[in-house]
């Protein structure tokens, strides 16, 4: 009797029994399959009117599993070196994977040389990873000496109380343990484990571990502190090389050591985790991000408010924010017997603003702007530089309109956010659309009629601009769904920037109750969308000084030009041309130090000055400067009246040279 199959949307025949690896047997990229929907491996029998597509290695989930894979792998080598290593949890992550484990020691970098070496063993070994079905019994006394394994299967019937990557060790439904098997049959090693997985060892091309780290078992703090060894899987060794190098990059560029280098922020340890401070050279880029932004709203038709630091705790619950998001606020001040809060957002007291006073349909759009402070109590294992910080200033803006005006409300928020984030030299985005989690309504408020809407006219607006629209399912903020720009870096990096949020909630009667008088004279609630262009000023900041390298274009440089003298009697000339450029609104500092002049240039190098301002004995008799640049290059001869014009011209032309 034949089985009918539709693969790749093409109908065929084959034999009973045949396995999905037949279907591709032609095509060695291809390592799983998509089986009615579902990832399986490429051993699973097919069944007649299943529809099949092959995964690709080099697709999404074709490195997911692979990463898992080689996960196991790494796993397996492991507890062959280590026996008495109890197992964690092991999924696939961004560019990599990761496995817990339970050792009496924490590794060091031997190990991990020696745990590479077994890896490259067990690849070359073939070993076959086959799946098998197990009761939850039967896992338990299977599993009996891997404690962690068993708490996870007790968790099974309750995912959300899981941790990342439970759901791969245990999957759904019921459970199935993978076996690598040795060419002989023998069984080498074990785990419980959703899968699906490659076909054998050999299939893993290129990998590499990284590092260990501690981590506390399902990332709670309370339970035991495990080691985690993170490594990475590629397709080819080629595409392993080129992700080193970007690591590599990513070093060169990293903004805690460049921000010690150029002077420009640090991070106090008496001050606290978190909580940045700036520099003066920081803080000059901090006040031309703000100066910019701050006219740029204007322009846009936002006025400019102002709210405090603290509030009453009441204000967050009227908001929603407690309730829903009261874990990443900090716990309450106890101001004259009440309840006080540290603001994490600004919306709350800007709706107090809007309901101040009467309002009337020809007010709206109303447009109001702040650079707020706001404070949110993350946990210490997230914070990184200025990208996750505990402090941080937003430019928060929010923006009360009709329903009927909330598209075009959108279209102009979302223009200007691209706009702004060209004006700082990051021109690659795509867009994601949030959207909530239906399956857990207690985690959002608001009808499914009014999410339906918002989320459509989100939609709609994205697409009218031509970007890539990527979806993000659940991850819309309890009050309505978001569009965030993600945009890529110099070296090709994601970041997550500005977001538009449409709230249909927070105005609402059981909220704010905001309210403005209609054209006929009712009384009608108004849309409210919440946008910040940078997110905030720290993590942009932070981004921008890996995008440049520290590197910054002239109109955004700490120094903007450096004069530098071949000897001392030259000095007089370039403080004179830097009296020009500083009344012409130009940075400049010039270097009187006892430095040989070499010295001077590699030290203006180092920090990046964009324009090296080089004078001797001819520049002065001729009237002239030599110009250096960062690149290396060197225009000597320079007409004073030219050097001037020139450096403003790129200053206010906010050239990216």
């Amino acid at each position: 009797m034949s089985v009918n199959v539709v693969v790749n949307g093409e109908a065929r025949v084959v034999d009973p029994g045949t396995k999905a690896w037949q279907l591709f047997s032609e095509t060695p990229d291809v390592i799983a399959a998509r089986i009615d929907g579902e990832l399986r491996d490429l051993a699973t029998d097919l069944v007649d009117g299943q529809s099949v597509e092959p995964v690709d290695i080099a697709s999404p989930d074709g490195l997911d599993i692979l990463r898992h894979s080689t996960a196991h792998v790494m796993a397996q080598a492991v507890q062959e070196l280590f026996p008495h290593a109890k197992l964690g949890i092991g999924p696939p992550i961004t560019d990599g994977f990761y496995y817990d484990f339970d050792v009496p020691e924490p590794f060091v970098p031997e190990d991990l040389e020696k745990i590479e070496t077994r890896m490259r063993k067990i690849v070359k070994e073939g070993q076959k990873f086959s799946r098998r079905e197990i009761d939850d019994d039967a896992a338990r006394a299977e599993l009996a000496e891997e404690p962690y394994k068993i708490e996870l299967i007790g968790l099974k019937s309750s995912a959300g109380d899981a941790a990342e990557g439970a759901s791969v060790e245990v999957g759904d439904g019921g459970l199935s343990i993978y076996d690598n098997l040795k060419r002989d049959g023998s069984l080498a090693w074990k785990d419980l484990c959703r899968g699906p997985h490659l076909p054998t060892t050999k299939r893993i091309p290129a990998f590499k571990l990284m590092r260990s780290a501690a981590a506390y078992w399902r990332g709670n703090e309370k339970n035991k502190q495990l080691q985690r060894l993170y490594g990475t899987a590629w397709p080819s060794k080629e595409a392993l090389e080129e992700h080193l190098h970007r690591i590599e990059e990513a070093q060169r560029r990293d903004h805690r050591r460049l921000g010690t280098e150029l002077d420009l922020y640090s991070f106090p340890d008496e001050i606290g985790s978190g909580l940045p401070v700036f520099h003066p050279k920081g803080g000059v880029i901090k006040r031309e991000m703000e100066d910019y932004v701050r006219r740029r709203h204007i322009e846009e038709g936002f006025e400019y408010v102002g709210t405090p630091h603290v509030s009453r705790e009441e204000l967050f619950y009227t908001s929603g924010h407690l309730p829903y998001y009261g874990e990443n606020m900090f716990p309450p001040l106890d101001l004259d017997g009440q309840p006080y809060r540290l603001k994490a957002m600004n919306c709350p007291m800007h709706n107090l603003i809007f309901r101040s006073r009467q309002r009337s349909y020809r007010e709206l759009p109303l447009r109001l702007f702040e650079f707020g402070h706001v404070y949110r109590n993350e946990k210490s294992g997230v914070i990184h530089g200025l990208t996750r910080v505990r402090g941080f200033a937003q430019d928060d803006s929010h923006s009360y309109v009709t329903p009927e005006q909330a598209p075009d409300e959108i279209r102009h928020l979302l223009g200007f956010v691209l706009s702004l984030l060209r004006d700082f030299g990051m021109d690659d985005f795509y867009l994601e659309l949030s959207t909530r989690d239906d399956s857990k309504p207690d985690k959002f408020i608001g009808s499914d009629e009014d999410w339906a809407t918002a989320t459509q006219v989100l939609e709609d607006v994205c697409l009218e601009t031509g970007l890539e629209l990527v979806p993000d399912p659940g991850g819309a903020a309890y009050y309505g769904p978001k569009v965030s720009v993600q945009a890529r870096d110099a070296i090709g990096r994601t970041w997550q920037m500005s977001t538009i949020q449409y709230d249909f909630n927070m105005p609402s009667t059981e909220r704010f109750n905001l309210e403005y008088v209609a054209a006929d004279g009712s009384r009608q609630q108004p849309v409210m969308i919440h946008s910040a262009k940078f997110g905030s000023i720290e993590r942009f900041m932070g981004v921008l000084v890996e995008h440049y390298a520290g590197a910054f274009p002239p109109w955004l440089a700490p120094v903007q030009a450096v004069g530098i003298p071949v000897a001392e009697r030259h000095t007089e000339h370039l403080r004179a041309l830097g009296e020009r450029l500083t009344a012409a609104g130009i940075r400049f500092e010039l270097d009187e130090s006892d430095e040989r002049m070499q010295k001077k240039i590699r030290n203006a190098q180092t920090q990046k000055v964009p324009f090296m301002l080089l004078a001797g004995d001819h520049d002065v008799e001729g009237g002239a400067v030599s110009f250096r640049f960062r690149s290396g290059e060197q225009e000597n001869g320079v007409p004073l009246d030219e050097a001037v014009a020139r450096i403003v011209a790129a200053v206010e032309s906010r050239s990216q040279v």
